[in-house]
């Protein structure tokens, strides 16, 4: 497991009351999860993404994890933050291969479903009732973005790569689209889905991406929670579903339809095959 300093972890005995806390080792860490590692740290819980292997690269079992965590905060009192972070030296390469490789056989209304689940999980982070900060301490490629974008601060070292690359695939960034809209802007956001560029922190940081392009990150981080702990803790929450509610509706349910419909199309089945064959899609046309 990478390790993460405790340094923005003050040593304060607050009350920490998490439903499931008898299943935590002595070291802190919930052992219940197998795609990621819950880890309680005083007023702090960091939630990390823990498929080294695959560059943290999600699925839908980890999907379903993350979801079932976030869900299980709600109710709970005394942290201070959610930390999210990645296991290893990426922070999240977006979606699996071989989820890849089985979406493209699914239906349009299997693809449905599919997406409302990944949705459902980019939710229960934006809805989470405390403070979420991405601790982005590699590459965020694809939907790893997703988990950038929806946290209320996200800071990373300055050399991490950033990538909106589905539609190297065919695709779009469709279920993420809300959250890497509101954190980027709509002409912004146009460039990168369209062109799938790579780009570095301090560009990230520039165009609203991040928050800061930091070398240390858990001094940064810790300097945040210390302003969250001056706050009072129903007033942290209140403030998050205020800005949340400001938000149209409707968005989201025309994402995950049209992520389903291009997943099901010759191009998104081309592209996605492609990718998995290590060869160029049927459109790709190189200029010399």
């Amino acid at each position: 497991m990478g390790t993460m300093t405790s340094t923005y972890v003050e040593p304060r005995q607050r009350k920490l009351l998490i439903s499931t806390i008898h299943l935590l080792r002595a070291d802190g860490i919930d052992m219940r999860y197998e795609t990621i590692l819950a880890i309680v740290e005083n007023d702090v819980v960091r939630l990390e993404l823990n498929r080294p292997d695959v560059h943290n690269a999600f699925n839908d079992l980890m999907i379903a994890e993350i979801t079932d965590f976030f869900g299980r905060l709600t109710g709970e009192e005394g942290i201070a933050a959610v930390v999210i972070t990645g296991n290893g030296k990426s922070f999240c390469a977006g979606a699996d291969l071989n989820w890849m490789k089985k979406m493209a056989g699914y239906s349009k209304d299997e693809n449905i479903e599919d997406a409302r689940k990944m949705a459902d999980m980019f939710v229960a982070i934006e809805n989470c009732p405390f403070p979420t900060i991405a601790r982005v301490n590699g590459a965020a490629l694809g939907g790893g973005v997703g988990f950038v974008a929806v946290c209320d601060f996200a800071f990373a070292v300055p050399n991490v790569k950033f990538s909106l690359s589905e539609a190297k695939l065919g695709l779009i960034p469709a279920v993420i689209s809300k959250w890497v809209i509101e954190r980027i802007g709509t002409k912004k956001a146009k460039q990168f889905f369209m062109t799938g560029e790579r780009f570095e922190s301090p560009l990230a940081c520039e165009i609203g991406l991040i928050d800061g392009s930091v070398h240390d990150l858990d001094g940064t981080i810790g300097e945040v929670v210390g302003q969250f702990r001056t706050s009072g803790p129903n007033a942290i929450a209140e403030s998050k579903k205020l800005v949340n509610q400001y938000r149209k509706k409707g968005y989201l349910d025309r994402s995950i339809t049209a992520i389903a419909d291009l997943r099901a199309s010759d191009e998104g089945k081309e592209g996605i095959a492609a990718f998995l064959e290590k060869r160029k899609p049927a459109w790709r046309i190189d200029h010399d």
